[in-house]
C-alpha cells in the first residue's frame, strides 16, 4: 500500500486553478491554461533574473548587472525593465496591465531567438480580462517560488494539471497521459537506462518535461549537459510552443523538428539513431493512420503493421527504429500492451525473439493527473550481449542477458500526495534500479534473486510458455493476492472517489442550469 504524506500544504496548480476560477465569465475554463503558462513564464524568467543578479552582486560585480552577457553565460534570459515581474506587478492593477504583460512577453522573445514563435502574440489584450480579476491572479502567483525545487518541471506540471481539471482533449484527438510525465516516474526511467552522454530522443515530447528531468538527473550525477544531444517532435502546436519555452527558459538546447507535425505522418527525425529514447506517448490512441496508410512505413520493417485500432506498437516500433547498436528505450504504455492479440501480438512476440525487450515495470495507479489507470514502464535494449561499457566514469560489466526478460511489480510501492496521488519515493526508485543494474551485471549471482510479489527473472521458455504474454503477474510469484487487502481502507477510498464524482456533477449541472437562466430560460 502507497504511504501516506501528512504535508497539508495547498499544491502550485489547485493554487492557480481557484484563482483562474475567478475569471470565469470573462474567459472560458478551456483558456486557463494559456493564461496561466504565460505569467508563469514571465515569473519564472525573472525570478532567475533576479537569482543571478544577486549572485553578481555578492561576488563584488554589481557593474555588471545590467549586462547582459553575465545572464546569457548562466543560461538565464537578461530581461529588460519592461519585462521584469517587479515590473509587472507593481502596474498590477493599472488599466493597461495587459497591454504591459504582452509587451513583457513580445520583448522577451525578440530579445532571444531560442523563443521565437513560443510565447503569445498580443494575447491577454485580446482576451479583454477583468483588470480587478487578473491583478488577483497576478498575487496568486507573485507568491510563488518558482526556484524552489530547480529540478521540478512547473511548466509541465501546471498544464498537465489543468487538462485534467477541466477533462480537456486537445483539437488533435489525442489521448490522455501525453502531456506531463511525473517527475518520480521521469527519475526512475533516467535512473534505469542512465542517458549521461549520446543522443536522447522523445517521439512524443509534450511540454519537454521528460528533457528537463533528464538534464536534472544528468547534473545531480556530475555530470553536464554539454555531453547530450536533445531530440524530440510534439504534434499539438500550443504544446510545441510550450516545450520550446520551457527548454529555452533552462538552456536547454534541443532539435524538435522544423515544425510541430505527427510523428507517424510526417516524422522530423528521419535518419536519427539516438542512444537513449524516452517517452510517454499517449495512452491507447485511435486511427492514428488511414487503413491504406503507412503500410510500407521503414519504421515497421522485419514487423507486421501496426493495426490502426490502436497505436500503442506503432510508438514502440518508431522508437525500435530509432535505436542506435547500443540504444536503449524506457517508455510508458498502458497495461493493454502487454497482452493484445492481432497484429500486436504478432509484433509483440518478434520483439521477444528479436531479444530487445529488457525489462517490465508494473507501475503504481493514480500516477498521472489525467488518468488513475495503471501503466507499464518498458525498457528495450538494442544490445544485451555480455560487454563491458565506461558509464558516467564506472565500468559496467553487462552479462549475456539474451532470452530472458526482468518483471517488476511495483503497484504497492509509493507514497500518497495532494490526497489523491501517488508517487514513487527516491527510495523506492534507488531499490528498483539497484535491483535492475545487479541484475544486468556479471556478479548477479550474487546481488540479484528473485522476490515474491515484486520480481522475477523469466526465461524465454516461461515467456513462450505463457504465449508471449509480458503480464508480470504471469511470472511473479504472488503468495496471497488477498491476504494484504485492509477491506475498511479500500472501502473508505472509493467512497472518496465517489463522493468527488458526485460532487463534480452537481457542480456542472449547476453551471448548466446558471446558463440557461442567465439565458433567460429556466430548466
Amino acid at each position: 500500500m502507497a504511504k501516506k504524506n501528512n504535508k497539508n500544504e495547498k499544491p502550485i496548480e489547485e493554487m492557480l486553478w481557484q484563482s483562474c476560477d475567478k475569471l470565469r465569465g470573462s474567459v472560458e475554463p478551456a483558456e486557463y491554461k494559456h493564461v496561466v503558462l504565460g505569467l508563469i513564464f514571465l515569473k519564472f524568467a525573472s525570478d532567475k533574473f533576479e537569482h543571478r543578479k544577486k549572485e553578481l552582486v555578492e561576488d563584488g560585480k554589481e557593474k555588471y548587472v545590467e549586462m547582459k552577457d553575465f545572464y546569457t553565460m548562466k543560461n538565464v534570459f537578461f530581461l529588460e525593465d519592461i519585462s521584469r515581474w517587479s515590473t509587472i506587478i507593481k502596474n498590477a492593477k493599472q488599466n493597461d496591465i495587459s497591454l504591459k504583460i504582452d509587451t513583457a512577453l513580445n520583448t522577451i522573445e525578440k530579445d532571444n531567438p531560442s523563443l521565437k514563435g513560443a510565447l503569445p502574440d498580443n494575447y491577454f489584450s485580446r482576451l479583454a480580462l477583468d483588470k480587478t480579476k487578473l491583478a488577483s491572479l497576478l498575487d496568486t502567483i507573485n507568491d510563488i517560488d518558482t526556484l524552489k525545487d530547480n529540478g521540478q518541471d512547473i511548466i509541465g506540471r501546471v498544464y498537465e494539471y489543468f487538462l485534467g481539471k477541466f477533462a480537456l482533449k486537445e483539437s488533435s484527438g489525442k489521448g490522455k497521459g501525453e502531456f506531463y510525465t511525473p517527475k518520480t516516474i521521469v527519475n526512475l526511467i533516467a535512473e534505469l537506462i542512465e542517458p549521461y552522454k549520446g543522443i536522447i530522443y522523445d517521439p512524443c515530447c509534450g511540454t519537454g518535461g521528460m528533457f528537463v528531468q533528464s538534464i536534472k538527473f544528468i547534473e545531480n550525477h556530475q555530470g553536464t549537459k554539454k555531453e547530450v544531444s536533445i531530440y524530440g517532435q510534439e504534434n499539438t502546436p500550443t504544446t510545441y510552443k510550450l516545450a520550446k519555452m520551457n527548454l529555452a527558459i533552462r538552456g536547454i538546447s534541443a532539435n524538435l523538428g522544423e515544425k510541430h507535425a505527427d510523428t507517424f505522418a510526417n516524422d522530423q527525425h528521419k535518419d536519427l539513431k539516438a542512444d537513449y529514447i524516452m517517452a510517454n506517448p499517449p495512452f491507447n490512441l485511435k486511427d492514428w493512420r488511414g487503413a491504406n496508410e503507412l503500410l510500407g512505413d521503414p519504421r515497421w520493417m522485419g514487423y507486421d503493421v501496426p493495426p490502426k485500432s490502436n497505436a500503442n506498437y506503432g510508438w514502440i516500433l518508431n522508437m525500435v527504429s530509432k535505436l542506435s547498436e547500443n540504444g536503449v528505450a524506457g517508455f510508458i504504455l498502458a497495461n493493454g500492451a502487454l497482452s493484445g492479440g492481432g497484429e500486436e501480438y504478432k509484433i509483440r512476440r518478434k520483439l521477444i525473439e528479436n531479444n530487445l525487450v529488457e525489462a517490465i515495470i508494473i507501475i503504481p495507479r493514480n500516477t498521472f493527473y489525467t488518468t488513475d489507470i495503471s501503466v507499464t514502464l518498458w525498457i528495450l535494449n538494442k544490445n544485451k550481449k555480455e560487454r563491458t561499457a565506461h558509464i558516467n566514469n564506472t565500468d559496467k560489466n553487462y552479462r549475456h542477458r539474451e532470452q530472458e526478460i526482468l518483471f517488476m511489480d511495483l503497484r504497492r510501492w509509493g507514497s500518497e500526495y495532494e490526497k489523491k496521488y501517488v508517487q514513487l519515493t527516491e527510495q523506492d526508485i534507488e531499490k528498483v534500479a539497484l535491483n535492475y543494474h545487479n541484475w544486468q551485471q556479471t556478479d548477479f549471482e550474487t546481488t540479484y534473486k528473485d522476490v515474491p510479489e515484486f520480481c522475477k527473472s523469466a526465461t524465454f521458455e516461461e515467456i513462450k510458455s505463457n504465449d508471449f504474454s509480458l503480464v508480470p503477474s504471469k511470472y511473479i510469484e504472488f503468495v496471497d493476492k488477498d491476504s494484504g487487502i485492509d477491506f475498511d481502507t479500500e472501502m473508505k477510498r472509493i467512497q472518496k472517489d465517489f463522493r468527488t464524482l458526485l460532487n463534480d456533477e452537481k457542480d456542472s449541472q449547476n453551471q448548466l442550469i446558471n446558463a440557461f437562466k442567465v439565458l433567460g430560460y429556466e430548466l
